[in-house]
């Protein structure tokens, strides 16, 4: 049932929450300090104080400081799309593979972000720094998938902030002042990706069946549609225009139509246009074929033949025409 596969995805957004606060900075007195930041639970630094104050250096800790740990994983039913829906991209290594997935899976991931200092306004000037950008989400940009270049903006939200300050005791107690940041990023996982060059539709047939007789299967009509480029991607000139022509002109010269064949498509900067009839270096056409916009053209414009070299070369997206016929 299952397969291999390991997109990092988990990875990936615990080190995207963790970027959003590795450059916090404070002022005391007339020097700037960088607050560090480190991954793991406050537990264990409250802990290494405790039981190991004078761990090989005079120092316990330097604070302030801060730290961040993923704390749980919950399904996010309200974020669900069809589970059945793929999308497909070109391979990002050599641009011909088509790649396929479906629909990710949403989930929540819990954060919490530990900030201990020593003074009160150490720890207020920190948190200042990041709460005016959580109203109450703030949105962070991940490459979830690497091998299908799927990059999406990942909402991390603050969900609430407690404060605590143990402050009494005796004097050879030590006092812990700790503001912890409760976050939710809702992220997205992939499942594993497969090859789709295979699976993409070249052709689609539909017959019609006369009567209603289930056991005749004579066929009244059959529609067949072929996808097809509805512009040039080769990059080669099959001739330039040999004079301006306006939105109305529906025949023009060319200076060699010898390149040019009817009843084919041809693609004058970014206007698809159907060739009816060729005489001598002038040309009968139908204008702004497949939706494209019909634009005045200057002398000296290149034209693009559009062939079978296009439509192997469609780009992902692409809405290309049809022919139909039957």
């Amino acid at each position: 049932m299952f397969e291999y596969f390991y997109n990092e995805i988990l990875r990936r957004t615990i080190i995207g929450f963790g970027t959003l606060f590795n450059s916090i900075e404070i002022q005391q007195e007339n020097s700037v300090l960088r607050i560090p930041l480190a991954y793991g639970p406050t537990q264990k630094f409250l802990a290494r104080i405790e039981q190991s104050p004078d761990l090989n250096k005079p120092t316990a800790i330097t604070l302030p400081r801060m730290s961040f740990e993923f704390t749980g994983l919950t399904y996010d039913a309200s974020r669900k799309v069809t589970t059945t829906s793929t999308f497909v991209v070109k391979d990002p290594n050599d641009g011909k593979e088509t790649k396929k997935s479906y629909m990710p899976v949403p989930y929540n991931m819990q954060f919490e972000l530990a900030i201990m200092c020593k003074l009160n306004d150490d720890a207020l000037q920190i948190v200042e720094q990041i709460l005016p950008y959580f109203q109450p989400a703030y949105n962070v940009s991940v490459e979830l998938v690497q091998g299908l270049q799927e990059k999406r903006d990942i909402p991390v939200v603050l969900e609430n902030i407690t404060m605590q300050d143990d402050y009494e005791g005796d004097f050879s107690s030590r006092r812990v002042l700790l503001y912890t940041l409760r976050f939710t990023a809702k992220t997205y996982l992939f499942g594993p990706a497969s090859k789709a060059t295979k699976d993409i539709i070249k052709k689609a047939t539909v017959s019609y069946l006369t009567g209603t007789d289930t056991s005749n299967s004579t066929r009244e009509v059959t529609y067949s549609v072929e996808p097809r480029a509805i512009k040039n991607y080769t990059g080669n000139a099959a001739t330039t225009l040999a004079e301006d022509i306006t939105r109305a002109k529906t025949s023009f010269n060319v200076v060699d139509a010898s390149g040019l064949t009817e009843n084919t498509y041809v693609d004058l900067n970014g206007e698809e246009i159907f060739i009816t009839k060729i005489t001598g270096n002038k040309i009968n056409v139908k204008r702004g074929q497949d939706g494209t916009t019909i634009t005045d053209h200057l002398t000296g414009e290149e034209i693009f033949i559009i062939d079978a070299a296009d439509t192997a070369l469609i780009e992902t997206g692409d809405d290309f025409g049809f022919d139909g016929g039957f």
